[in-house]
């Protein structure tokens, strides 16, 4: 096939995944709501710059005036070129209907398709927003053809960085099929980089104050400035306009020149990959057999539903993948770690153990109650026509989350014991920190099952089900509110900070009520959603 042809027929796959991606959210009811969620969310804050963008624009006298131009346009490349790697490690290192279009088409069109579909859901994404503040830029200015100029711009550099990632995305992909101890270690210096730059990030402003650092400075440091130079072209004709420099010439010839290197690149790696799955052996007609290790230890074996949760806990150690949705936490032990490195004295020891109390609960229902459903959905025909009742399946989850979420709120409040804890204290976190972190697997099964979640989707390579955006959300605010107000109250009350009084005690009592009635009903939900469940 020629290759206007395979550009024509790529063109035509890459609208139907971009409109098959559309119908896919406006279709389903959840996800349109978490889309409108988002749109108010991030799309509120443009009330405030778009303002900011037409009063700028008044006021510019030359580029040089016009803040942060100079590191947006070398973060913006790059920032396009990692995003096309991670969108291909994690969604388009193929398409959803592979087979079809390889044998109707060449793997170049494939490729197009799914390119030209992404650079459609970014534009929709980051395009409608930044186009809007640009726009109300160019009206300050005074010259309407500034956002045509800088769209006709910025193609050429989105165009390169969007295959050149994809093409980096899919040799990954390779290394990652014939070398799987580096997939691996990178998920894991994954997670630990992460937590590294939360932790950091809680100390840079500290920094920025004490050593007098200017982060205008800092961000001069990464401009490139022949980039600067290849923007400020789209202001030719306005007011703004400054002299063409022979290295915004040379971004753009460059720029022209390596992207269908790029593209010819990532059709090699695309076609090396798609057609070069390893062979499944026919020889062997063995049935697969479990490799062992299943049986229950005490005290899991003492009851069916422990027993179910030794199995969900042995599934989660074998296939780590279906835990990823539990990175959020790292957000949460980011500002909890640099509080409690900066503590000393009497408030280390009751720090740690509050921190303890923290984590346990909420891993106690984020770990396997907040999809229930979803994780199960490949064995509900078999738990919904066994004989074992349904409040077992569910305590199955529950027990499970507490096997997580107890041993570390009680181990790390009796450890802060040599920290400063009185023996006391830490027995009393202790014993809260249990009663939380079973209030909040009762929470989490309930949550789950009201808004459940079954497609699988591939994350660097991994085929997993990941709970709702919005059920970790409400979760993460529900439960972290309910731990942070017990905390304070049981430390308020333990050091004596506290008198008893009516008040009080009508407080806590509601606050106990709701906390118990809330997380009872929540399972009642649950019971509810599993017994009245029907397969389509």
């Amino acid at each position: 096939m020629s290759v206007r042809r395979d550009i024509r027929h790529g063109a035509r796959i890459g609208r139907a995944e971009f409109v098959r991606s559309v119908r896919r959210q406006v279709k389903n009811k959840r996800r349109l709501l978490g889309l409108i969620f988002a749109v108010l969310f991030f799309g509120g804050n443009l009330f405030f710059v778009l303002p900011t963008a037409y009063v700028l624009g008044r006021t510019a006298r030359s580029i040089a005036t016009i803040p942060y131009l100079a590191p947006a346009a070398t973060v913006l490349p790059a920032g396009i070129l990692v995003l096309a790697l991670l969108r291909t490690l994690e969604r388009i290192g193929s398409s959803d209907t592979e087979d079809l279009l390889l044998t109707t088409v060449h793997p170049r069109a494939v490729v197009v398709g799914l390119i030209v579909a992404e650079v459609g859901r970014v534009t929709v994404w980051f395009g409608l927003p930044i186009g809007a503040v640009l726009f109300t830029f160019a009206l300050g200015v005074g010259s309407l053809s500034l956002p045509l100029a800088v769209g006709l711009l910025l193609l050429p550099i989105v165009c390169w960085a969007a295959i050149w990632g994809y093409a980096g995305g899919l040799a990954l992909l390779r290394v990652f099929r014939r070398i799987p101890t580096v997939h691996r270690a990178l998920k894991v210096g994954g997670v630990v980089a992460m937590l590294g730059l939360i932790v950091a990030s809680q100390f840079v402003g500290q920094y920025v104050v004490e050593k007098g650092v200017s982060i205008r400075g800092i961000l001069d440091g990464l401009t490139f400035a022949p980039l600067t130079d290849y923007v400020a072209l789209a202001f030719v004709g306005t007011r703004l306009e400054q002299p063409t420099s022979a290295a915004a010439l040379g971004v753009l010839g460059a720029t022209l020149a390596t992207t269908p290197v790029g593209f010819a690149v990532a059709t090699r790696q695309a076609s090396a990959l798609w057609f070069t799955d390893k062979p499944q052996s026919s020889g062997s007609t063995r049935e697969p057999t479990s490799t062992g290790g299943f049986r229950a230890p005490p005290p899991f074996a003492w009851r069916k539903s422990g027993r179910i949760a030794w199995g969900l806990l042995l599934r989660g150690v074998r296939n780590p993948g279906e835990l990823g949705h539990l990175v959020m936490i790292l957000f949460l032990i980011g500002p909890l770690g640099t509080t409690v490195v900066q503590s000393s004295g009497d408030t280390l020891g009751p720090l740690v153990a509050g921190t303890g109390v923290g984590i346990g609960t909420y891993l106690a229902g984020a770990t396997f109650g907040l999809n229930p459903l979803g994780d199960d959905r490949p064995q509900l025909p078999l738990l919904l026509l066994t004989t074992t009742d349904t409040r077992t399946v569910v305590w199955g989850r529950v027990v499970a989350g507490l096997a997580v979420g107890i041993p570390i709120a009680v181990l790390v409040s009796l450890a802060s014991i040599p920290l400063g804890t009185s023996p006391v204290s830490a027995i009393v976190f202790a014993a809260v920190g249990a009663g939380m972190c079973l209030g909040a697997a009762l929470f989490a099964v309930g949550i789950g099952t009201l808004y459940p979640i079954y497609e699988e989707r591939e994350f660097w390579g991994t085929e997993t089900v990941v709970p709702s955006t919005l059920v970790m959300m409400g979760y993460t605010l529900v439960v972290g509110g309910g731990t942070t107000i017990g905390l304070i109250t049981t430390w308020y009350t333990l050091t004596g900070h506290v008198a008893v009084t009516p008040v009080l005690s009508v407080g806590v009592g509601v606050y106990l009520l709701v906390t118990i009635g809330t997380s009872y009903g929540s399972y009642r939900y649950a019971l509810r959603r599993y017994r009245r469940y029907a397969l389509d």
